[in-house]
């Protein structure tokens, strides 16, 4: 068996072919449309049928080359970009180059076992997208409601909305109304503002709308847990891009940085907060456990637990979210057979 490592740019992929060894067999550069990568297909078919493409995790740079492969029957693996690194830290070369890189996220391939396998988009793309797009706008209403803020201290210092009200039209209906009365290029100013973050709130609520719909049409195991509402639902999802990528629930703890990671010596073991993992996952994760360990029973029986046999309240969190990490992977493998 052979191994393509493939170190994708946006107008170039650079492929290297390794032996089940790690030696380096081949090298080719290639550009960005389907006829390229035909063409590295059958460069690749040169040295073997028996062969796996191992390819940076970044989906943005390598999903056309990622539907150009899948469709013809190829097998990929993702490979995270940390792992390269230990990659190019055991190689005997020096520097970085794109045929260096390839050559590392091949052999990270060839060494670890388990990685998560490339499939064809589904729904859950589309849901990541539609999130995506939201979390956007809502970055720019918060930086236009801040502007907007400053501007109304500058027209009346006693005017000061209270906080977490801005979201809402009914509130910024009242605002734009009090700003027609005003004079002069400050309440000009505000008004813009104002109509802009009234127009970014509608555009808000319909994608959100559009995502509630979708998540619990695809999750509705996911979305009954406690402390998951829909849009977590659909962050979970779209991050997650197909639960049948892991092969066990440990894999899926590791990829969203809640399985715990070793800390100690001598004769106590101790685990601490992994800082690794899809960090979008885990602050999901970390949310349904924030609710839970408030408002969820068992939830707050377990810390309870923990803490009265010594654990702090880190340690304590850190076992309820990998605990929830088992759940929410259960409840996606359901969803997953169910609308499947």
């Amino acid at each position: 068996m052979v191994v393509i490592g493939i170190d994708a740019h946006k107008r170039t992929h650079t492929a290297v072919i390794i032996d089940g060894n790690g030696r380096k067999l081949s090298t080719r550069t290639c550009e960005t449309t389907s006829k390229d990568h035909l063409t590295l297909l059958h460069w690749a078919a040169g040295h073997g049928n028996d062969r796996i493409w191992a390819i940076e995790d970044c989906r943005n740079m390598t999903r056309r080359l990622e539907r150009d492969l899948l469709a013809a029957g190829e097998r990929i693996v993702r490979v995270p970009p940390k792992l390269m690194a230990h990659a190019r830290d055991a190689a005997r070369t020096y520097g970085k180059s794109d045929p260096i890189d390839a050559l590392a996220v091949a052999r990270a391939a060839l060494r670890e076992d388990g990685l998560p396998t490339a499939h064809l988009d589904g729904p859950d793309r589309e849901l990541r997208l539609l999130v995506d797009h939201r979390e956007d706008l809502t970055a720019e209403r918060t930086r236009a409601i801040n502007r907007l803020r400053w501007h109304l201290h500058e027209l009346d210092p006693e005017w000061d909305p209270p906080a977490r009200s801005l979201d809402r039209t009914s509130n910024l209906d009242r605002i734009l109304h009090h700003l027609a009365e005003l004079p002069g290029v400050v309440a000009h100013l505000a008004t813009a503002i104002t109509q802009r973050c009234r127009n970014l709130t509608e555009e808000i609520n319909t994608i959100e709308a559009e995502i509630r719909d979708l998540a619990e049409k695809l999750a509705p195991a996911l979305i009954a847990m406690p402390g998951c509402g829909a849009l977590t639902a659909a962050k979970i999802l779209g991050e997650t891009a197909g639960i049948e990528r892991f092969h066990s629930a440990a894999a899926y703890a590791r990829h969203n940085g809640t399985a715990p990671v070793p800390v100690w010596s001598s004769n106590r073991a101790r685990h601490r907060l992994s800082r690794t993992g899809n960090r979008q996952l885990n602050a999901a994760l970390h949310r349904i456990a924030m609710t839970q360990a408030r408002c969820h029973q068992p939830a707050k029986d377990l810390i309870t637990r923990r803490k009265a046999g010594g654990d702090g309240g880190l340690e304590a969190l850190r076992i309820l979210k990998r605990r929830l990490s088992d759940v929410v992977y259960q409840a996606l493998r359901t969803d997953c057979t169910s609308t499947g």
